[in-house]
């Protein structure tokens, strides 16, 4: 079963990962602004496809959805907007603030920018000679897979880069016709390295300067067909990356920074090797230092050093199919599924979350004045 719901999982998350950047502008460099005063409109609850959860600094949440925008929570009301608003793409991927509050709205049409009051469409200056640079408050993206493009929003202008080609064909068996360098995962590191994990290329870092590869097989395709791509990259408190997989993380080495050695992640019991659960979608470090990664029908992992553990996500009539984790300002841990909802930590385990609305009546057309 297991087995089944991942493989449809992947099919789907990597057929729309091809979908481009085009609903941006590519000629002109002015914003498109949204030039209304009232847009969203207050609604009830939450769609069932919640690929992102995100917490902003004023401490309100933002709820990404797979077909019907996103979801605006202040604790009183609930506020949905959509493409009517002036969101580029229903299809939500990521949500991220800058640091004069500004929040970005990633989806497979481009970026979407909502300064508290309308949303801009952000547009993309390609970099004529591959200009890669890496500062503090870059903000990157991938547009949910663009061939080999990533984009680095500098504050002011949204740049279209290229991750360098390797010789895949002879390390990894594949051709460059198979678009191997989409984007899915792109995190940081404690020392502020940029990383991207492909679906078929492996992984890179990128350190300002320049890349790191890692182009391992296990990373890539593997021997029975399967494709799960990195699309999730983390550090535990030792340093090691780990890379979408419970089986092996990467040690960089600290003197000669263009290699890496490659180690045993945790042991694995015959019934997880058995079941093929050695792949995760996403992850996070805590606070504590834990790691925790979800797996599409197959429960929560937590690392916290020495063993996994394992924690099943049911709603009674089925399993819940998880997209995203994400961990609160508060250190509250949040799953958003493909299948039910939002689910929020409480004590060891996790409960379906509803939010709390206390302004009754759903209506069109109101003003968005609690941002």
């Amino acid at each position: 079963m297991i087995n089944r719901l991942t493989k449809i999982f992947l099919l789907l998350l990597i057929s729309s990962s091809f979908q481009s950047c085009n609903g941006q502008t590519k000629s002109e460099l002015k914003q498109k602004e949204t030039k209304i005063t009232e847009i969203g409109k207050i609604v009830s609850e939450l769609d069932n496809q919640i690929w992102v959860v995100f917490q902003d600094k004023k401490g309100d949440f933002w709820f990404g959805s797979n077909r019907t925008g996103i979801y605006f929570y202040d604790r009183n009301e609930l506020k949905q907007f959509t493409q009517n608003d002036g969101l580029i793409s229903n299809q939500i991927r990521g949500i991220q603030e800058d640091n004069k509050g500004n929040i970005f709205i990633e989806t497979p049409k481009g970026v979407s920018k909502f300064n508290g009051e309308a949303f801009t469409t952000l547009d993309v200056v390609k970099s004529p000679k591959n200009e890669w640079k890496l500062g503090p408050n870059d903000l990157w993206f991938n547009c949910n897979g663009n061939a080999n493009n990533v984009y680095r929003y500098d504050g002011q202008s949204l740049y279209e880069l290229k991750l360098p080609e390797q010789d895949i064909e002879n390390a990894l068996g594949i051709t460059e016709s198979e678009n191997p360098y989409v984007v899915f995962g792109i995190d940081k590191d404690k020392k502020g390295n940029i990383w991207f994990g492909t679906v078929l290329a492996g992984a890179f870092r990128f350190d300002g300067n320049s890349f790191l590869w890692i182009g391992e097989k296990e990373l890539s395709r593997l021997p029975d067909g399967r494709e799960p791509g990195v699309r999730s990259i983390l550090e535990d408190n030792d340093g090691n990356i780990w890379l979408s997989n419970f089986k092996r993380k990467y040690r960089i080495k600290s003197d000669l920074t263009k290699e890496y050695e490659k180690l045993k992640a945790v042991e694995l019991s015959e019934e997880i090797v058995r079941d093929k659960i050695l792949y995760f979608n996403s992850g996070i470090k805590d606070t504590e230092g834990n790691l925790w990664m979800t797996t599409y029908g197959g429960g929560v992992w937590k690392y916290e050093g020495q063993e996994l553990l394992n924690f099943e996500i049911n709603n009674g009539k089925e399993d819940v199919l998880l997209i995203c984790i994400y961990q609160d300002n508060n250190g509250k841990i949040w799953l958003g599924t493909n299948n039910d909802g939002v689910y929020k930590q409480t004590g060891k385990g996790f409960e379906k979350f509803e939010p709390k609305i206390k302004k009754a009546a759903a209506n069109k057309g109101n003003r968005c004045t609690s941002l």
